[in-house]
């Protein structure tokens, strides 16, 4: 990839004389000039040579673009910035794809009946009195952590023990828990 990155200069120097509008020759030159530390940046990102390659080519036309065709003051942070946000976009898109994929085909399947729905609420009501009946600093540390989401150490500040301590007394509640409700079934 990045010898691709390299060789696209002398390609260009061939290019730009006659087959450019002489409004756009700055968008080839803020190619030139930044593409092949964009190329690297984009390659660090996303790892993969046809999303780097599609971002390249997104941001440079987004800077093609940009109001109309206007130069931006600072080409430079347009072109590196605009990357970023580019690659950050196309991640968190795979990101929802892979999820979205992964998903069980049951869960998308499953209906809400009356019996699913009783199912659930009895165990959300067993899991309730299972976790009132847990040691107090047990139950503390689960609430804040679960309930509450509080970091550890954060815990370990309001209820006066270190963070290590309140994740072994989480750790030893979920246990606990888990106990009591394996023998409900």
């Amino acid at each position: 990839m990045f010898s691709k990155a390299v060789s696209y200069g002398a390609f260009w120097d061939f290019a730009i004389p006659e087959s450019v509008v002489e409004n756009q020759r700055w968008v080839l030159s803020a190619m030139q000039k930044h593409g092949q530390d964009l190329v690297k940046m984009l390659w660090r990102i996303l790892g993969n040579e046809q999303d780097v390659c599609d971002a390249y080519q997104d941001t440079f036309l987004q800077l093609a673009h940009f109001k109309g065709g206007q130069k931006p003051a600072h080409v430079k942070a347009y072109v590196f910035r605009t990357a970023n946000n580019v690659a950050i976009s196309m991640l968190r898109r795979r990101i929802s794809e892979k999820k979205r994929l992964s998903r069980p085909k049951m869960d998308q399947e499953i209906t809400h009946s009356p019996a699913t729905e009783l199912d659930a609420k009895y165990l959300q009501e067993t899991l309730r009195i299972y976790i009132t009946q847990l040691p107090e600093h047990l139950r503390n540390v689960l609430t804040l952590r679960d309930l509450a989401e509080m970091s550890y150490s954060r815990i370990g500040r309001i209820l006066g023990i270190s963070p290590g301590t309140a994740r072994v007394y989480r750790c030893k509640a979920i246990q606990l828990l888990a106990v009591w409700m394996n023998k409900e079934d």
